[in-house]
């Protein structure tokens, strides 16, 4: 059975001023001046919806994409501004988690001060990195830089760090027991097919990188930068060349395989396990979730037979790649102009205000989060949320009970879990500690560095206690959703439940049509290719019979081909492996979502409003949802290593859903129409 990432998320498009998107009309919820009525429903769909939105949009030059999710995305952005302003007009008390944003903040801030000091905070890390004499020494290093700084929902690379192991800690997925998670990391471009692919447009990739590291070397005084780099690139293909595709990484029920401390030197050899557990903060630890072992066994081969000098270069490379946004503004202009110019098409580097705003709630963002809810976050949301969560269960539960094709004890099995999710709105019930976190006035590299040590120990911590299930994995200030399989939970964050996703305002079937199906698609999530793997306990089981197995893995393979159909560029088609688990969400999530909506009307219907009916309105509310407009770079990179399809495939999910046919009158010869046996109907 295929699978995806282990902390599943539903990535969303950053915030940026979208000023062609208006403000939707309350009582409808849609935005009708972003609609082409010229087109017909059943062609093209997503421009029906969105075209006229789409013909004037302009996407800022500080950024990739745009979409309609900045709507909510940029009024949870001036939320946060007016909320450090007020944090740094405050006299707040030392130790406070108050004053370690406002110091955080002006220290990021002043970069009159940043470029000043130079090199001078890396010196410590590049003379480490220098007196590294040995492979043994090595180890303890890489050990030392086991770190918590893994970001996986406000970013597209899921499970990334430019350190060679990852960390994350939490139940196993095959036992009770919570453990490390330790995975692959040690690359800076976005995927493994970067480094590997032979196209002529790759291989351009590739030396404009080195070149990137050449230059990033000789900024920092680092002698024979072109011959550094060249020793870089290599190991780092070799590095690439041991990472499984994104595909395999997604597949956990492949890739999450449980590991004695002894397995580390029977399973990959290559270097001291023992040494750099103990550096790693991790000396008594036995047990480990090795995620994608594979790719650790290929990572410590390349420990042992790769040269130093090539691994020393490598430390100093990533240790400033990883950071130049609290280094010299040379450095950050020089990353800016590789990965966001080069790579995703970006011409202007975001305001350092709103840079600042980024990475402080990557780096203190529990923090952060706390003071936002307290000042935002109405109660009222929340309660009118969690009942459409409820609503939304049931209809998922419904379509459960009625499935023709599953047997009595898969649908026990599929309803024991339903009835266990823990569906959290808004906010964590605990917030995390940040005391072991020191944020000094004036030192922004110092402080990143605190930061990632703070949330390496916030992880730690966790180990030799029970699992807490109502654990938070994004900050609530960020505009986005997640199901968290070991858990067997849902997070719906603060900065989601606001338009266009809800508005309280609105009729049913807008709110049922974009945050209902998002709601829709985290719960899905428990059942799609990957959570369908794991039962309610959050444990890695087969709980199918081998009849119902069957059908469910046609019905997905089915969706892999519908998606591999679509070709975003002549030379680049949809990855509908790799996007199975997201698409197989939103299928079954809209349809749950269109379930709750019907039964909340209690068998009524919405008047009809300027010409849509209810039932109109809620499937323009999903596709505007989606609503996207990327430069052709960010489309790339998307398409090759994120297991989401871009926004305007994602709304061609209702081609699956009968319920849009009725509404539209799709009829065979429209473009987009299926007959109902080519429907993919999951759930």
């Amino acid at each position: 059975m295929k699978a995806t990432r282990l902390l599943t998320a539903l990535l969303l498009t950053a915030a940026v001023p979208l000023p062609a998107f208006a403000a939707e009309p309350a009582a409808t919820g849609i935005d009708e001046t972003a609609m082409d009525t010229k087109v017909k429903p059943g062609d093209e769909f997503y421009l029906y919806a969105n075209g006229a939105w789409l013909a004037k949009a302009e996407i800022p030059a500080d950024r990739s994409r745009i979409g309609s999710h900045t709507v909510a995305a940029d009024e949870t952005e001036r939320q946060q501004m007016a909320l450090v302003e007020k944090i740094l007009a405050s006299t707040p008390a030392a130790g406070s988690d108050a004053a370690r944003l406002r110091d955080y903040w002006r220290a990021y801030m002043d970069t009159a001060a940043i470029d000043r000091a130079g090199i001078a905070p890396l010196k410590g890390d590049l003379a480490k990195y220098k007196a590294i004499k040995n492979k043994a020494a090595l180890v303890r290093v890489l050990g030392e830089q086991t770190e918590s700084d893994l970001d996986l929902f406000n970013n597209n690379n899921d499970m990334a760090t430019e350190n060679l192991f990852g960390l994350f800690i939490t139940k196993a997925l095959k036992s009770d027991e919570v453990v490390p998670y330790i995975y692959q990391g040690g690359i800076a471009l976005p995927d493994r097919e970067y480094y590997v692919s032979t196209e002529a447009r790759m291989v351009t990739v590739r030396g404009q990188y080195k070149t990137y590291i050449a230059d990033l070397l000789r900024l920092a005084g680092i002698d024979q930068p072109e011959v550094r780099a060249a020793r870089i690139l290599h190991l780092e293909t070799k590095i690439a060349q041991a990472h499984p595709s994104k595909a395999e990484v997604a597949d956990f029920a492949k890739g999450a395989t449980l590991w004695t401390r002894a397995d580390f030197a029977r399973n990959a050899p290559g270097m001291n396990w023992d040494a750099y557990f103990a550096a790693a903060r991790m000396p008594g630890q036995q047990t480990f979730d090795a995620y994608s072992p594979s790719a650790i066994t290929g990572l410590a081969a390349l420990v042992a037979s790769e040269p130093l000098d090539a691994w020393k270069d490598w430390l100093a490379f990533h240790r400033i790649n990883a950071n130049t946004d609290v280094l010299p503004t040379k450095f950050d202009a020089l990353n800016f102009a590789f990965f966001d110019t080069t790579l995703s098409g970006t011409p202007q580097q975001r305001t350092r205000e709103k840079r600042a705003l980024a990475s402080i709630n990557t780096d203190l963002g529990g923090a952060f989060g706390k003071l936002y809810v307290e000042t935002y976050f109405p109660p009222a949301a929340k309660a009118q949320v969690e009942e459409m969560a409820t609503h939304i269960k049931h209809a998922f539960a419904a379509r459960v009970d009625a499935l023709d094709w599953m047997s009595p004890a898969t649908r026990k099995e599929a309803r024991a879990k339903l009835d266990g999710m823990v569906v959290s709105v808004g906010y964590p019930d605990q917030w995390l500690d940040y005391s072991m976190v020191t944020i000094r006035p004036g030192q922004a590299y110092a402080n990143r560095m605190a930061a990632i040590r703070g949330k390496t120990l916030q992880q730690l911590a966790k180990l030799g206690k029970p699992q807490d299930r109502g654990e938070w994995w994004m900050n609530p200030q960020l505009v986005n959703a997640v199901n968290l399989p070991v858990q067997n939970a849902l997070n719906f964050p603060a900065a989601i439940l606001q338009k266009p996703f809800f508005d309280p305002a609105a009729d049913l079937a807008s709110n049922y049509g974009a945050i209902g199906a998002v709601i829709g698609h985290e719960i899905s999530h428990s059942f799609d290719s990957s959570g369908a793997a794991v039962d309610g306990q959050g444990t890695l089981r087969n709980w199918w019979t081998a009849e119902d197995l069957a059908h469910f893995d046609t019905q997905s393979q089915a969706l892999v081909a519908q998606y591999d159909a679509y070709t975003p560029f002549p030379d680049l088609h949809l990855n509908g492996e790799l996007e199975l688990g997201e698409n197989g969400a939103d299928v079954a999530g809209l349809a749950a979502a269109y379930d709750a909506y019907r039964e909340a009307l209690g068998g009524k219907e919405l008047p009809v409003i300027d010409g849509l009916t209810g039932d109109q309105r809620f499937f323009i509310a999903y596709a505007q949802s989606w609503a996207s407009k990327q430069r052709d770079g960010a489309l790339r990179r998307q398409v090759i290593g994120n297991a989401h399809a871009p926004g305007q495939y994602r709304a061609l999910t209702v081609r699956n859903v009968d319920a849009w046919y009725k509404a539209f009158g799709i009829k065979p010869g429209d473009a987009l129409y299926l007959p109902p046996e080519k429907r993919v109907r999951l759930w």
